[in-house]
């Protein structure tokens, strides 16, 4: 690779030497290791664990930071199963973080065993930089992605004040240093209504559960005049008990996303309307409540995304800078990604059909393309690690860019 250039930063020849013979010592690790990554991947997917109750993957992944030198704390922010491994004293602090929640039903669907042995694979054969150049690694473990943030959690706890760079890598259907993420905010609504007959006394009822259906009518109307990048959705939990009962109550829940926060904000009042117009039209009570923890979107840092790009592409990974697909999600990284500069990487470990979320994608996180994915991506992030500890300009640079972004 030589002199690596970064706006404008070069490395002497001198330093770019002592940091490809480090790079080839975290390499190195990783390999040595690959048997064991894989396996304590292979169990946690086997073990699917839904999330704050992720008490053996937790466990595994402790033990085997400890056995490799981590000092570990666990139960960190008041979640039992989060915890946080550090090795090194100093700055820069640099952060990798592992999530290993499973989703009900389809288990680990969205491949969170992979990014939990990227995690610790990356923090363990990150060592030799920490050894040679100083600063610190920890590997931050972060219960509850899905559905409960727990990230956002821990962020309110105080988990992530005083790191410099934090960094974690998600399995996909393709290879990209940046993703888009919304912002996001769950709803649960309740309509009550009054119980009648519905063939003797039907007028005599006040029907809940045409409140909610005609609120999702309203929903798809305004879907029609809602920015491209926005999203809404959501199910029925409770339509009624019987078909001769005007049902007395409904339930849903509901998810509302945006590109920012400014819009977020717009577009609940206008979702929250479809609501209360249903309300009034059927007579029934509406009760709603916004979920606690509102998901950020993601700032991408693009110096340190082209870092990990270069390190992914030296492993013979065909990784573009941004996201090909122009897809949306949302993620409780995106949170801590407001808080320090950080990336969120895709690695492909599936083909381009396979979605998300779904039963393929479940197999593929136990495949051996998912632990090839594992394996590059824990390789590359402790290559960025010996990129950072070996310059501090780039980390200056980095620190600057996220300034000048927030």
């Amino acid at each position: 690779m030589g002199g690596v250039e970064l706006r404008g930063l070069k490395r002497s020849p001198g330093v770019s030497l002592k940091m490809e013979k480090i790079k080839a010592l975290v390499i190195g690790e990783v390999d040595t290791r690959h048997h064991q990554l894989g396996e304590i991947s292979l169990k946690i997917h086997a073990n699917p664990e839904l999330g704050l109750k992720e008490v053996k993957a937790a466990n595994w992944l402790t033990e085997y930071l400890e056995e490799n030198g981590f000092s570990v704390e666990r139960g960190i922010g008041e979640l039992p199963t989060a915890f946080r491994a550090s090795y090194g004293e100093g700055k820069p602090a640099i952060a990798i973080l592992a999530e290993y929640d499973a989703l009900p039903d389809i288990g680990h669907a969205c491949g969170h065993n992979l990014i939990a042995t990227t995690a610790i694979g990356a923090g363990v054969a990150a060592r030799p930089a920490v050894d040679q150049l100083g600063g610190s690694i920890l590997v931050i473990g972060t219960p509850a992605e899905e559905g409960y943030g727990g990230k956002i959690i821990l962020a309110g706890r105080g988990v992530f004040n005083n790191l410099d760079i934090a960094m974690m890598v998600h399995p996909g259907t393709y290879d990209a240093a940046t993703t888009q993420a919304l912002a996001c905010q769950t709803l649960n609504i309740e309509f009550l209504g009054k119980a009648a007959h519905a063939a003797a006394e039907p007028e005599a009822g006040i029907n809940a559960l045409e409140a909610m259906l005609q609120s999702f009518t309203a929903i798809n109307s305004l879907r029609q005049h809602i920015k491209s990048t926005a999203r809404i959705h959501g199910i029925i939990t409770d339509g009624g008990a019987a078909a001769n009962i005007v049902p007395a109550h409904s339930a849903g829940n509901f998810i509302v996303r945006a590109e920012d926060d400014a819009y977020l904000d717009e577009l609940k009042e206008k979702v929250l309307n479809c609501f209360v117009g249903a309300a009034t039209a059927t007579g029934a009570q509406l009760q709603y409540k916004w979920g606690e923890t509102r998901y950020a979107p993601l700032l991408n840092n693009l110096s340190l995304a082209k870092l990990f790009a270069r390190n992914m592409r030296s492993l013979g990974r065909k990784i573009t800078l941004s996201d090909p697909t122009n897809s949306f999600g949302s993620t409780d990284m995106g949170n801590v990604s407001q808080m320090v500069p950080s990336i969120h990487p895709f690695v492909a470990i599936a083909q381009p059909d396979v979605l998300a979320h779904s039963p393929r994608f479940a197999v593929a996180a136990a495949s051996e393309a998912g632990t090839r994915g594992m394996l590059d991506a824990a390789k590359a992030l402790a290559m960025t690690v010996v990129d950072l500890l070996s310059n501090p300009e780039i980390v200056d640079k980095i620190k600057e860019e996220f300034h000048q972004e927030n």
